[in-house]
C-alpha cells in the first residue's frame, strides 16, 4: 500500500480488509459510572488492556505481517522497539510462523527483553537509544530482506489501529466525541479517519503529555518538527518526532488536541482503577486525563464521550510514584512553603490557622534564630479552597509560597528537607535523567565526584526506565563553560534549576 496518496475512501478500505482479528480482539467498551456522574457526560473506556499483549498495538503489528507476501512471511520481520509495539510483532509473527528479530536499545529492562522473548521474538540488544537501536533494525532488515515493521508510520499499520475506530462505532452509535492518545500517531490517525468516513459529526480529539507533544507542535509548525526533549514517565507516547503519514492524516480528520501534565496522568490512573479496577501503564490512562481536562475546561455536559485505555504493560513500582502524585492532579492537596518565627507556640498557632483540615505531610528542620521554613501538604476539595488558605495563612501574617505546581518540589525538595548549606557555599544545581541500568548512577557520580564536589544529591527510584537526580555541585564561576561540556559529553539529559523557588526555601 502506498502511502504517498491515500484518501479517506482508501484508507476506509484498508481497515475494513486489515486481517486484524487473526489474533486481536474485540474489546469492551465499558461505562465510568462514578466518574460519569461527578463530570455530568456519559463517559465509556475502551479496554486495549484486555488484548492478548495488553496493548493496542497488537492491531497495527497483526495487519501489516498478515498482509505480507508469502516471499516477505518466509525472509521474517525485524522492528526496532523497548514496548508494547515489540510485544505485537513477536506474538503477531509467532501465530502466524514467521520469524521476528526485535532489536532492543541495549539499556532496556529485563523485563521487557523477557516478555517479548515471552511471545515468541527473537530479541538482539544493540545501541545505547531507541534511534540507534532503529537503525540497526533498518540496516538489518536491508541486508537480511526482512522486511521491517514501523511502529506507527505506514498505512498499514494505520489501518490496523483504525479497526479500533470501526468497534467503537459498532458498539455505541451515539458517541459525540472520541479522545485517544497520541505518540507517533498511529492510533489516532486510523481512528480518525475511519470515524470521519462514516460519522463525521464525531469529534476526535487527541490528548498528549506535555512532555512529548510531537502533533501539538507538528500542527503548530505546518509539519512534522523534532522536539528538543521528551520526557519519560508516559514512555508508551514518548516520541519526538510524529510521523510524516500520521501527521497528514491527523492534520486533515483530527479536530482539536488537548495537552496534560504527569499529575493529570496519575489522576486519570487513579480514577481508571476506581470506576473499572483497571490498572493502566502511564500512556494507557492519557486520553481520559484529557477526557477530563476538556471537559472543565470546555464546560461540556451530557454528551457521550469515550476515552482509550490503550495499554496496561506497567512495571508494579511506578505506583508508588503515582499515589503520590494523583491527589495533586485532582487539586485534592496543596502543597505550601510556609516562612513562621522560630519561637516557641509557632507550630501551634500556624496548626489553629488551619484549623480542621487534613494535614498530609509536614516537613521541618531548625535553620537559625529568626525564622523556619514548613513544608506542609493539605487535604482540599479543589482549587479554590487552596487560595483560601493561602489567603487566610497571609492575612495571619505568614509568607506562604504555593509549591503545587513546582516540579523540584514535588519530586525531589520535599525528601530532602533537613538542612541549609552555609552561606559560602558556591552551588549550583542541576536536575538529570539517566537510564535506569547497571552502572548508570556509578558512572554519573564517578564523572562528577572525579572533578567537581559534589554538595548536594538526591536519587529516588520510582519503577521508570529513567531515574530522576538532584545535584548540587561546587565551581568557580570560570569553570562554567567547562563543566557543561563535561554534561553533554556524559550524554543525560539535564538542567540548570538553580532559580528554583523550592530549592531557595528549603536548601539554598
Amino acid at each position: 500500500m502506498s502511502n504517498t496518496s491515500l484518501t479517506g475512501n482508501d484508507y476506509l478500505r484498508a481497515v475494513l480488509s486489515a486481517k486484524v482479528y487473526e489474533l486481536a480482539q474485540v474489546t469492551p467498551l465499558q461505562p465510568m459510572s462514578k466518574l460519569s456522574e461527578r463530570l455530568g457526560n456519559q463517559i465509556f473506556v475502551k479496554r486495549e488492556d484486555r488484548q492478548p499483549v495488553h496493548s493496542f498495538k497488537l492491531r497495527g503489528a497483526i495487519a501489516m505481517i498478515a498482509g505480507l507476501s508469502a516471499e516477505q512471511k518466509a525472509a521474517g520481520v525485524i522492528t526496532a522497539s523497548a514496548g508494547n509495539h515489540a510485544q505485537g510483532v513477536a506474538l503477531s509473527a509467532k501465530t502466524l510462523g514467521l520469524r521476528a528479530l526485535i532489536v532492543m536499545p541495549q539499556n532496556t529492562p529485563s523485563i521487557k527483553v523477557e516478555a517479548v522473548r515471552g511471545f515468541g521474538g527473537e530479541v538482539l540488544l544493540y545501541g545505547a537509544n531507541f534511534d540507534e537501536a532503529k537503525a540497526h533494525a533498518i540496516a538489518l532488515s536491508q541486508s537480511k530482506n526482512m522486511t521491517f515493521i514501523p511502529p506507527f508510520d505506514h498505512p498499514a499499520v494505520i489501518a490496523g489501529q483504525g479497526s479500533l475506530g470501526m468497534e467503537l462505532l459498532q458498539q455505541n452509535t451515539q458517541i459525540d466525541r472520541v479522545f485517544v492518545p497520541v505518540g507517533g500517531g498511529g492510533l489516532i490517525a486510523g481512528v480518525a479517519v475511519l470515524i470521519k468516513q462514516l460519522m463525521p459529526e464525531i469529534k476526535v480529539i487527541g490528548v498528549e503529555s506535555k512532555d512529548s507533544a510531537c502533533l501539538y507542535a507538528a500542527l503548530k509548525a505546518g509539519k512534522p518538527v523534532d522536539l528538543e526533549r521528551v520526557g519519560l514517565f508516559a514512555d508508551g507516547v514518548a516520541v519526538k518526532r510524529i510521523g510524516d503519514e500520521t501527521f497528514r492524516v491527523c492534520q486533515q480528520y483530527v479536530d482539536d488536541v488537548v495537552l496534560v501534565d504527569n499529575d493529570e496522568i496519575c489522576s486519570a490512573l487513579k480514577d481508571m482503577f476506581e470506576n473499572v479496577r483497571a490498572v493502566a501503564e502511564p500512556s494507557g490512562a492519557l486520553s481520559l486525563a484529557g477526557l477530563k481536562k476538556y471537559v472543565k475546561e470546555n464546560n461540556i455536559q451530557g454528551e457521550t464521550l469515550v476515552n482509550i485505555l490503550s495499554g496496561a504493560n506497567l512495571n508494579f513500582h511506578t505506583l508508588r510514584y503515582v499515589s503520590e502524585r494523583c491527589e495533586i492532579g485532582e487539586k485534592h492537596e496543596a502543597l505550601l512553603a510556609v516562612t513562621i518565627p522560630e519561637e516557641k507556640g509557632s507550630f501551634l498557632r500556624f496548626l489553629k490557622l488551619l484549623g480542621e483540615r487534613a494535614v498530609t505531610e509536614f516537613n521541618y528542620r531548625y535553620a537559625n534564630n529568626a525564622k523556619a521554613c514548613i513544608f506542609v501538604g493539605v487535604r482540599v476539595s479543589g482549587e479554590q479552597e487552596k487560595l483560601d488558605i493561602i489567603a487566610q495563612l497571609q492575612q495571619g501574617g505568614y509568607d506562604v509560597e504555593d509549591m503545587s505546581e513546582d516540579e523540584m518540589a514535588k519530586t525531589h525538595i520535599r525528601y530532602m528537607i533537613g538542612g541549609r548549606s552555609s552561606s559560602d557555599l558556591k552551588e549550583r544545581l542541576y536536575s538529570f535523567e539517566f537510564p535506569e541500568q547497571k552502572g548508570a548512577l556509578l558512572k554519573f557520580l564517578e564523572t562528577l565526584g572525579s572533578q567537581w564536589n559534589i554538595s548536594l544529591f538526591h536519587y529516588r527510584a520510582h519503577g521508570a526506565d529513567y531515574g530522576n537526580v538532584l545535584a548540587g555541585v561546587q565551581f568557580s564561576d570560570d569553570s562554567l563553560d567547562a563543566f557543561n561540556q563535561h554534561l553533554d559529553e556524559l550524554g543525560y539529559a539535564y538542567q540548570d534549576v538553580t532559580d528554583s523557588v523550592a530549592y531557595r526555601y528549603f536548601l539554598g
